[in-house]
Protein backbone atom coordinates (compact mmCIF):
# COMPACT_ATOMS: atom_id res chain seq x y z
CA UNK A 1 0.00 0.00 0.00
CA UNK A 2 2.79 2.43 0.91
CA UNK A 3 4.49 1.81 -2.44
CA UNK A 4 1.29 2.65 -4.30
CA UNK A 5 0.95 5.96 -2.45
CA UNK A 6 4.49 7.19 -3.05
CA UNK A 7 5.97 8.26 -6.36
CA UNK A 8 9.13 6.33 -7.18
CA UNK A 9 10.83 9.26 -8.94
CA UNK A 10 9.74 11.61 -6.16
CA UNK A 11 11.49 9.41 -3.62
CA UNK A 12 14.60 8.54 -5.64
CA UNK A 13 15.19 11.84 -7.48
CA UNK A 14 13.43 14.49 -5.40
CA UNK A 15 11.52 17.55 -6.52
CA UNK A 16 14.56 19.81 -6.83
CA UNK A 17 17.97 19.60 -8.47
CA UNK A 18 21.21 21.54 -8.58
CA UNK A 19 21.23 24.09 -11.40
CA UNK A 20 24.79 25.02 -12.42
CA UNK A 21 25.76 28.29 -14.16
CA UNK A 22 29.23 28.65 -15.72
CA UNK A 23 30.55 31.57 -17.73
CA UNK A 24 33.73 32.31 -19.64
CA UNK A 25 35.13 34.46 -18.17
CA UNK A 26 33.93 33.66 -14.67
CA UNK A 27 32.84 36.31 -12.17
CA UNK A 28 29.67 37.34 -14.01
CA UNK A 29 26.46 38.26 -12.22
CA UNK A 30 23.61 35.82 -12.84
CA UNK A 31 20.01 36.86 -12.05
CA UNK A 32 17.16 34.39 -12.36
CA UNK A 33 13.67 35.64 -13.20
CA UNK A 34 12.70 34.05 -9.88
CA UNK A 35 14.77 36.71 -8.10
CA UNK A 36 17.77 34.61 -7.08
CA UNK A 37 21.26 35.89 -7.86
CA UNK A 38 24.78 34.49 -7.79
CA UNK A 39 28.26 35.14 -9.16
CA UNK A 40 29.57 32.55 -11.63
CA UNK A 41 30.51 29.80 -11.36
CA UNK A 42 27.59 29.00 -9.08
CA UNK A 43 25.03 26.35 -8.21
CA UNK A 44 21.44 27.00 -7.15
CA UNK A 45 18.87 24.47 -5.94
CA UNK A 46 15.78 24.76 -8.20
CA UNK A 47 12.51 22.83 -8.66
CA UNK A 48 12.86 20.27 -11.47
CA UNK A 49 9.65 21.36 -13.24
CA UNK A 50 10.30 25.10 -13.25
CA UNK A 51 10.76 27.42 -16.22
CA UNK A 52 12.73 30.64 -15.77
CA UNK A 53 15.21 32.94 -17.48
CA UNK A 54 18.79 33.69 -16.47
CA UNK A 55 20.30 37.09 -17.25
CA UNK A 56 24.10 37.16 -17.21
CA UNK A 57 25.98 40.47 -16.94
CA UNK A 58 29.57 41.55 -16.43
CA UNK A 59 31.26 44.91 -16.95
CA UNK A 60 32.86 45.09 -20.39
CA UNK A 61 30.68 42.28 -21.79
CA UNK A 62 27.30 42.12 -23.48
CA UNK A 63 24.39 41.16 -21.23
CA UNK A 64 22.70 37.96 -22.32
CA UNK A 65 19.50 36.21 -21.28
CA UNK A 66 18.89 32.45 -21.59
CA UNK A 67 15.60 30.61 -21.09
CA UNK A 68 15.68 27.47 -18.95
CA UNK A 69 12.99 24.86 -19.50
CA UNK A 70 12.36 21.36 -18.21
CA UNK A 71 12.20 17.99 -19.94
CA UNK A 72 11.59 14.43 -18.91
CA UNK A 73 14.97 13.16 -17.81
CA UNK A 74 16.31 9.66 -18.46
CA UNK A 75 16.28 8.82 -14.77
CA UNK A 76 12.85 10.37 -14.33
CA UNK A 77 11.34 8.41 -17.20
CA UNK A 78 12.80 5.17 -15.90
CA UNK A 79 11.53 5.81 -12.38
CA UNK A 80 8.09 6.72 -13.76
CA UNK A 81 7.94 3.51 -15.82
CA UNK A 82 8.92 1.44 -12.79
CA UNK A 83 6.32 3.26 -10.75
CA UNK A 84 3.56 2.41 -13.22
CA UNK A 85 4.55 -1.27 -13.07
CA UNK A 86 4.99 -1.48 -9.29
CA UNK A 87 3.13 1.43 -7.72
CA UNK A 88 0.29 1.90 -10.14
CA UNK A 89 -1.35 5.07 -11.34
CA UNK A 90 -1.41 6.78 -7.95
CA UNK A 91 2.39 6.76 -7.68
CA UNK A 92 2.71 7.82 -11.31
CA UNK A 93 0.39 10.72 -10.60
CA UNK A 94 2.48 11.76 -7.60
CA UNK A 95 5.62 11.73 -9.77
CA UNK A 96 3.98 13.74 -12.54
CA UNK A 97 2.55 16.33 -10.12
CA UNK A 98 5.77 16.73 -8.14
CA UNK A 99 7.94 17.28 -11.23
CA UNK A 100 10.32 14.55 -10.09
CA UNK A 101 10.44 13.06 -13.60
CA UNK A 102 11.75 16.34 -15.03
CA UNK A 103 15.25 17.78 -15.46
CA UNK A 104 16.13 21.43 -16.00
CA UNK A 105 17.47 22.14 -19.50
CA UNK A 106 20.06 23.31 -20.25
CA UNK A 107 21.87 22.20 -17.13
CA UNK A 108 24.65 23.06 -16.68
CA UNK A 109 24.14 26.45 -18.33
CA UNK A 110 27.37 27.35 -20.15
CA UNK A 111 27.67 30.94 -21.44
CA UNK A 112 30.62 32.42 -23.35
CA UNK A 113 30.43 36.16 -22.77
CA UNK A 114 31.05 38.52 -25.71
CA UNK A 115 33.18 41.61 -25.15
CA UNK A 116 31.51 44.96 -25.76
CA UNK A 117 33.05 46.65 -28.79
CA UNK A 118 34.68 49.95 -27.84
CA UNK A 119 32.97 53.05 -29.21
CA UNK A 120 34.61 55.01 -31.98
CA UNK A 121 37.03 57.61 -30.63
CA UNK A 122 35.57 61.14 -30.42
CA UNK A 123 38.24 62.47 -32.82
CA UNK A 124 37.02 60.13 -35.57
CA UNK A 125 33.49 61.53 -35.38
CA UNK A 126 34.33 65.25 -35.57
CA UNK A 127 33.77 67.06 -38.88
CA UNK A 128 37.53 67.73 -39.18
CA UNK A 129 38.31 64.02 -38.88
CA UNK A 130 35.86 63.28 -41.69
CA UNK A 131 37.40 65.91 -43.97
CA UNK A 132 34.53 68.39 -43.60
CA UNK A 133 35.11 72.05 -42.88
CA UNK A 134 33.93 73.52 -39.62
CA UNK A 135 32.01 76.74 -39.40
Amino acid sequence: MAVALTGCATVTRGRTQDFVINTVPSGANARLSTGETCVTPCTLRRPRNEEFSVTISKDGFETTTVMVDHRTGGGGGTAMAGNVLIGGLIGAGVDAASGATQDLYPNPLEVNLVRVQPNASPAATTPEANGQPTS
